[in-house]
């Protein structure tokens, strides 16, 4: 039993289970946040520009009866479908969604790696047989040719 204490431990303070951690807890503060902002500055806009819909209030009623608000039909026990408060929900992921592509682009940015130099060459071509040689060749392997340029001195 000890041992599965001390595996679960080492898992539980590898850097990953903690980064994920602290990212859960950020995304529940940023989740407030984007609600707020759907509910509260996106939303009444679109509203006014639809004559005033609320979508938060927008439902079927499936039992029949006729209420005059969600919050009607729910106090009297309607089944209703609420259609707005799904479109409330796909503006906020899209919302959110948005926010995490810019917060992963801005990041790839800022680590994206530099290309490394490039190597300096290793083979040289003979000018006689155009074949790849050594840099340093005097004479060409292929051709025996007799090369009149001096090895680079290393």
């Amino acid at each position: 039993m000890r041992q599965f204490f001390e595996e679960f431990k080492q898992f539980a303070m590898r850097g990953n289970v903690i980064d994920l951690a602290v990212g859960i807890i950020i995304g529940v503060a940023f989740n407030g946040v984007v609600s707020s902002l759907v509910n509260d500055i996106i939303m009444p806009p679109i509203g006014f520009i639809l004559n005033d819909i609320d979508f938060s209030n927008l439902f079927i009623n499936l039992s029949g009866g006729d209420y005059s608000s969600l919050a009607a039909a729910k106090e009297a026990g309607a089944a209703t479908i609420n259609y707005g408060m799904f479109l409330n929900a796909v503006i906020n992921f899209i919302i959110v969604a948005f926010a995490v592509f810019l917060l992963v682009k801005q990041m790839n940015r800022f680590f994206k790696e530099k290309p490394a130099p490039p190597a300096a060459p290793t083979t040289k071509e003979c000018p006689f047989c155009r074949t790849q040689i050594p840099i340093a060749a005097v004479r060409c392997p292929n051709c025996t040719s007799h090369l009149e340029e001096k090895p680079a001195e290393a």
